[in-house]
């Protein structure tokens, strides 16, 4: 029995235009982890490969989602209302493709605040946050430490120790994982990136586990 992961593209509508999921379903299909960008990047970031490689390596399929914005070529999110609404349809969109599967969702800098917020509207059952903005560069009086906070649902923040956009505490994620030698890229070493993700759902998805 084959145990590659195969892949596939959707493009699906939203409320603010289309977005553009690259699927990798696992062998298993454990859960569904969907994974999104920063505000001007992109789904192929060393880290979110990473995630993407070691989550499929433990049965979880995987969605990187391009946002509406990003598919228009913008380099701003735009209202926080607008990218809310269009990532729990596209979540709502993934689910119904995965029925039964239990939904965890995440991303990386502006994509992680996105999954803070939206948790509890989409049924996610945990968070992934990458490289979490905690404040924009020099300005930690413009905390965002209470999206993170605010997440409902178990989060897991995996920060470099050089975090221009700084540093959450223990207290503001249910794990906090500070990678040394990483800055707001945790392009470093991704691997590490990756495995710390890995770890941590297939403690919470293991049969018996509780979760």
């Amino acid at each position: 029995m084959s145990t590659r992961s195969t892949a596939s593209s959707v493009e699906i509508t939203t409320p603010h235009g289309p977005a553009l999921a690259e699927i990798d379903e696992a062998p298993g299909r454990r859960f569904l982890l969907l994974l999104t960008h920063g505000s001007a990047g992109g789904v192929e970031s060393a880290d979110l490969l990473a995630v993407r490689d070691a989550v499929t390596g433990i049965g979880g399929t995987v969605a990187r989602v391009l946002q509406p914005f990003r598919l228009r070529g913008a380099r701003a999110p735009g209202p926080v209302v607008k990218q809310d609404e269009s990532w729990t349809a596209l979540a709502a969109d993934l689910r119904g493709r995965y029925p039964g599967l239990p939904l965890v969702q995440g991303g990386r800098s502006n994509g992680a605040r996105v999954a803070c917020r939206t948790a509890v509207a989409t049924g996610a059952e945990a968070v992934v946050a990458l490289a979490f903005p905690l404040h924009p560069p020099g300005r930690p009086e413009r905390s965002r430490v209470g999206e993170l906070r605010a997440a409902g649902v178990d989060v897991l923040a995996v920060s470099g120790e050089r975090d221009r956009f700084g540093v959450p505490a223990a207290a503001d994620a249910s794990c906090l994982v500070v990678l040394p030698g990483e800055g707001h890229d945790l392009n470093r070493d991704p691997a590490r990136v990756g495995e710390t993700v890995a770890r941590w759902l297939d403690a919470r998805t293991r049969p018996g586990s509780g979760r």
